[in-house]
Order: structure tokens, then C-alpha cells, then sequence
């Protein structure tokens, strides 16, 4: 059971990562390099496998529901951050 979870969190994230690599093959303006992917797979990894381990870990469904609220704010503040430099840090690399 706890395999079958860890599949489809990787599934999912080679889902989601094939729609800017198949967008590029039809579009000029998706350019994402190596690094982006790589970038954005360990991202993606990485907050399904937060998600995966509050789950597991944390009995109280408020409680829960809140840490995997944050996980996700801070993946899409993250992703915007990488994406348009909203904040204009030089992590974005503004």
C-alpha cells in the first residue's frame, strides 16, 4: 500500500512534467531547459512526498489538513517565485 502511494506520487509528478515537454514540441513560447525540469521534478517530488509523510504522521484531521496547506502555499509561492520573480529575490535570479 505505502509502494502504491510513492507510485502515484511519481506518476503524478512525470504527468505534470509532461505537459511543458510536449507544449515545447507544438510552441515556441514553452523553453524550458534541462534545469527547468530538474528543477521543477524535485519541487514536485519533494511536496508530494511532504504531503505523503504529514499524512502518514498527523492523526488530527484539522491539524493535517493546515501543514498540507502550507506545504502547498509555499510550493505554489515557490513556483511563482521561479516563474516571474514576484517578490525579486535572486533565488529567481532578478
Amino acid at each position: 500500500m505505502q509502494n502504491k502511494r510513492l507510485y502515484g506520487i511519481l506518476l503524478t509528478v512525470a504527468l505534470i512534467l509532461s505537459i511543458p515537454l510536449i507544449a515545447m514540441q507544438f510552441t515556441n513560447e514553452v523553453n524550458w531547459t534541462l534545469s527547468d525540469f530538474i528543477i521543477m521534478g524535485i519541487l514536485l517530488t519533494g511536496t508530494g512526498l511532504l504531503c505523503e509523510l504529514a499524512f502518514r504522521k498527523i492523526q488530527k484531521p484539522t491539524t493535517r489538513i493546515l501543514i498540507i496547506g502550507a506545504i502547498l502555499l509555499a510550493l505554489l509561492l515557490i513556483w511563482a517565485e521561479l516563474a516571474v520573480g514576484i517578490f525579486g529575490s535572486p533565488f529567481a535570479g532578478s
